[in-house]
């Protein structure tokens, strides 16, 4: 064992911070009565303990002049072992920095990274006296220089975004166009032939899921499966090292950034998906690896009367204590880390209504989210809330404050029924194609509130939307009971796929206008990677332990169709911004013309109230004008473009329709543009006032002339 000469160090910043000549450690143990350093080389071979002397504020810390990058090591936390107070230390358990800025390794599931003997009848309440340090990742001291050069983040206003929702091992893992050794990796998805493809495509930002070090559960090893989806972080700093194509200490953290910065050199910005609600830790059964070895009371939500056990508001076992200033200290510490060092451009926060929790219930007017509002580092970049949780008063639907945005169910439940041909929906159809004012206006918030999205990692894909009725999740090892079962979804008359040409043909039509109502609506609309090129699950619509190419995109078997079909809306909405609108449509609003920003039309040609919408029985065909901005000008693939005046005609019915045109006042004629009911179509020009045939289950976009 090395001897390794020890000063007392400074508190701030918590972690390992190497300054070029040693390394200053701080640790946040509240309850902890004592701390131990542990180094390992290269090989995890433990090389010296050092127990930290100096003690401030609850912190723990101390500067070790001979360590660098690349330097691993955890520590051991001394203090009382006594669960039904919520004390859980246990100093044979190796722990993770909550801080480290890398991590390397994996659990390995061994009896001995639990922190209470499993063979023991008294199970949590017994303690452990195994060592788990062969068994769990190590933190791992890293190099912050990087040479950014003129990086700069694209900040694309909100109105104008268009999220691509991806999973960085997913999205190149079967690209034969990327070198072998790049694929699944943070180098992969920045490789010239990724960004070429995300350009063709035209999105404007990738919404990453969880890329924090994540812990892969031990129930899923034991079935061969694997967690893919990453919700189960256990790392709030550290890019995960299994993304890495050139090491695990501290690579890394090179790797994300050299990703970071070639999708910024390309306009595009980078979101993360982000899971502050909870850990991989679990419950008072699950494992000893950080946060509950180092203060688990502090840290943890805890049942108020029986400390033994956690509140458990995310289905996960565990609930972060964001209520009190440590833990809110570390949330806002990781965000703005990511922000200003590793220059990602917003964040997706998962179950976001538990993170809005005061002792119990939602608050939101509490300290998450106003520290949050007055920060002056994240305040500015984007914020999207997944808003709910599994607590009883955690659905938060449009109450989100300004600033945010909100993945909006709303619109994907209504929007899959509506175009499935359940009745009774054109109004409230209406209301999320422009961009639910319902839920959003009356709180002052503008469209870009609304994140829309027919599809997400959670739940079908757009192709398995349209072709299967129920869920086929038994390669989950759970007997097809997990995953939703009320998906809005149809099969048209056969579950699965199926040789069926005319079907086929159905299928394809309808993943046509579900692509087109999410990119024609008002709103940030988000597409789910794979749906362009019509990625299946075969059914399954739970995969997050499916790291296989059940989840991974299928770019040989890609459907080119739907890939220029998707290309070709996405331009439109980019060209056009009455499709994306600033502000909100006003029915009562007269332009100059005498027009109004928005009107709804019948299929005989006649103006319909909007009051009208409400009527029971209106049938789902309807045509909506969208009056052009104004006369501000854009710039738009390199050339000045010119907002137009767009008419939309919606027949969600199975029965072809005779459409008439608005009468000339709107315009003198119309040039199609868009049609979903087939692959191609022609744009036929056609005169106002004319009928024009509208077929079942279709969609148009007319432009004036």
């Amino acid at each position: 064992m090395h001897t390794f000469y020890q000063l007392p160090g400074y508190t701030y910043p918590l972690g390992a911070n190497w300054d070029g000549k040693g390394t200053n450690f701080a640790l946040f143990a509240a309850h902890a009565e004592k701390v131990i350093l542990c180094l390992f080389d290269g090989d995890e071979t433990e090389i010296g303990t050092i127990e930290i002397l100096a003690c401030s504020h609850h912190v723990f810390h101390c500067y070790i002049p001979e360590v660098g990058p690349g330097q691993l090591y955890g520590y051991r936390v001394y203090g009382a072992y006594d669960p039904a107070r919520g004390y859980r230390f246990n100093p044979n358990k190796l722990l993770i920095d909550p801080y480290a800025k890398a991590i390397t390794g994996d659990v390995v599931w061994d009896e001995s990274v639990f922190g209470y003997d499993l063979q023991d009848d008294n199970k949590d309440l017994s303690f452990s006296k195994t060592d788990s340090a062969p068994f769990v990742p190590k933190s791992v001291v890293i190099d912050r220089e990087y040479l950014w050069g003129n990086d700069l983040p694209p900040q694309i206003p909100s109105h104008k975004s268009i999220i691509y929702e991806v999973h960085v091992k997913g999205f190149s893992k079967l690209n034969a166009l990327i070198p072998e050794s790049l694929r699944g990796t943070y180098a992969g998805l920045a490789h010239p032939e990724s960004i070429k493809y995300l350009k063709s495509l035209g999105v404007t930002a990738v919404e990453l899921l969880p890329i924090h070090q994540f812990i892969s559960d031990g129930h899923l090893k034991d079935k061969g499966l694997n967690n893919y989806w990453g919700y189960n972080t256990i790392g709030f700093f550290a890019p995960d090292g299994r993304y890495c194509s050139s090491g695990t200490l501290g690579e890394q953290v090179k790797e994300f950034k050299d990703m970071v910065k070639a999708l910024h050199a390309a306009g595009l910005e980078v979101i993360l998906d982000v899971v502050y609600n909870h850990t991989a830790e679990g419950n008072e059964n699950g494992a000893t690896l950080c946060f509950r070895g180092i203060d688990n009371l502090t840290y943890y939500r805890l049942e108020p009367e029986q400390k033994q056990y956690y509140t458990d508001y995310t289905g996960t076992g565990n609930t972060l204590n964001t209520a009190i200033p440590p833990v809110l200290r570390l949330i806002m510490d990781s965000l703005r880390y990511w922000i200003e060092e590793m220059h990602v451009d917003g964040f997706r926060f998962d179950l976001a209504s538990t993170l809005t929790r005061g002792k119990q219930k939602v608050d939101l007017l509490g300290a998450f989210l106003n520290t949050i509002h007055q920060d002056p580092v994240i305040s500015r970049v984007k914020l999207i809330a997944e808003p709910w949780d599994l607590g009883e008063d955690g659905y938060l639907v449009g109450k989100f404050p300004h600033g945010w945005a909100e993945w909006n169910d709303r619109y994907r439940d209504l929007t899959r029924s509506f175009w499935r041909g359940d009745q009774g929906l054109v109004a409230e159809f209406a209301k999320r194609f422009t961009g639910s004012p319902d839920i959003y206006q009356n709180q002052s918030r503008k469209p870009a509130a609304s994140i829309n999205f027919i599809t997400a990692h959670d739940g079908f894909t757009l192709h398995d939307l349209v072709s299967y009725e129920e869920k086929h999740n038994l390669d989950n090892g759970e007997d097809n009971t997990d995953g939703e079962s009320n998906n809005h979804s149809c099969n048209y008359g056969t579950e699965g796929e199926t040789d069926d040409q005319e079907l086929n043909r159905l299928r394809s039509k309808q993943k046509r206008n579900f692509l087109a109502t999410l990119l024609l609506s008002q709103g940030i609309p988000m597409i789910t990677a794979g749906d362009e090129i019509g990625k299946t699950q075969s059914g399954n619509n739970n995969a997050y332990c499916q790291d296989n190419e059940r989840s991974w995109l299928n770019w040989e078997g890609k459907d080119d169709s739907l890939l220029q079909f998707t290309s070709n809306l996405i331009d439109l909405r980019l060209k056009y911004p009455g499709l994306r609108r600033s502000d909100w449509l006003a029915s009562d609003k007269v332009n100059e013309d005498g027009l109004m920003d928005i009107a709804w039309f019948l299929s005989d040609g006649k103006l319909l109230a909007t009051s009208a919408l409400e009527q029971e029985n209106l049938p789902a065909s309807i045509g909506v004008f969208i009056h052009r901005v104004g006369a501000q000008m854009e710039i738009y693939k390199g050339e000045v473009i010119a907002d137009n005046h767009l008419l939309i005609l919606i027949n969600a019915e199975t029965a072809d329709l005779d459409y008439r045109l608005p009468e000339q006042k709107y315009a003198p004629n119309w040039l199609l543009t868009i049609s979903t009911a087939h692959e191609e179509w022609s744009e036929n020009i056609f005169e106002a006032g004319t009928t024009i045939a509208l077929a079942g289950r279709s969609l148009m976009v007319l432009r004036a002339g």
